[in-house]
């Protein structure tokens, strides 16, 4: 197992939610992350509260320019390194299929899908060097089937598959390539997706936590401890670790 500490990380989405979680758990164990985010106040702000191992650069991982920038950014902080990227960064779109519209879901799959693989392509060179990792964020949406959440278990879906594919094509480059599949945890997007302030998002998500074979929601630290174990595993590639308190078992808790 790789040490953490020492690790020079690039997290995208970082400015809030499971991003956020990941900077400050990898950040407490020694690693050197840098997180990007669209949102100057947000990416600010956490990097600015974790302290000096932590750097933020704004950016948009379906902006070719902002991707080159935040490879740039993690390299400069990393000491001229990358050993791990995170491709958290993702946005959420739903409803029922007679109302979707297309440019809407062009948009989800740029952000979520498309973004991330491009990012990837950006970061080849540096993960190359490092013999890195490269980290997916997947959903319990493709285990799961929720109405009205297509667009979003698309992309999800489309990220899982992309994880075999990418780990078979970069392993003889001695990229690692692997994916967190969470559970229900409460984050800002449960709250974008409904058009919700946070209380009654998390009353909503706090409904689904009697169908978690465990009885309750994840917490951000639970999935960055995945991500943890998947930047560290040097025989690990190609997984979809699933780390849900048993939501995608389908057992509802009475």
């Amino acid at each position: 197992m790789r040490p953490v500490d020492g690790m020079s990380v690039l997290v995208t989405g970082g400015g809030s939610g499971i991003g956020e979680g990941i900077a400050r758990h990898l950040c407490g164990l020694g690693a050197r992350v840098t997180i990007s985010g669209r949102r100057p106040g947000k990416v600010h702000a956490v990097a600015a509260s974790i302290g000096d191992a932590c750097r933020a650069v704004v950016g948009d991982v379906t902006v070719a320019d902002d991707r080159l920038a935040m490879v740039d950014a993690a390299l400069e902080h990393g000491d001229g390194r990358l050993d791990v990227l995170v491709n958290n960064a993702g946005n959420m779109y739903r409803g029922p299929l007679d109302e979707l519209r297309e440019d809407e879901l062009l948009a989800v799959f740029h952000s979520n899908v498309v973004g991330a693989m491009m990012l990837t392509q950006a970061a080849l060179a540096p993960l190359r060097a490092s013999c890195g990792a490269v980290i997916l964020l997947g959903s319990v949406h493709s285990q799961r089937a929720f109405p009205g959440a297509s667009p979003y278990a698309a992309t999800k879906g489309a990220l899982e598959t992309l994880t075999g594919v990418l780990a078979a094509e970069l392993g003889p480059q001695q990229i690692r390539v692997s994916c967190v599949r969470p559970g229900g945890v409460f984050t800002e997007i449960n709250q974008r997706a409904g058009l919700m302030d946070d209380a009654q998002a998390l009353e909503r998500l706090n409904g689904l936590a009697p169908a978690h074979a465990l009885g309750r929601l994840g917490t951000v630290t639970e999935v960055a401890e995945a991500v943890e174990y998947l930047a560290r595993a040097e025989w690990a590639t190609g997984n979809v670790l699933t780390i849900d308190g048993g939501l995608g078992l389908g057992v509802t808790n009475a």
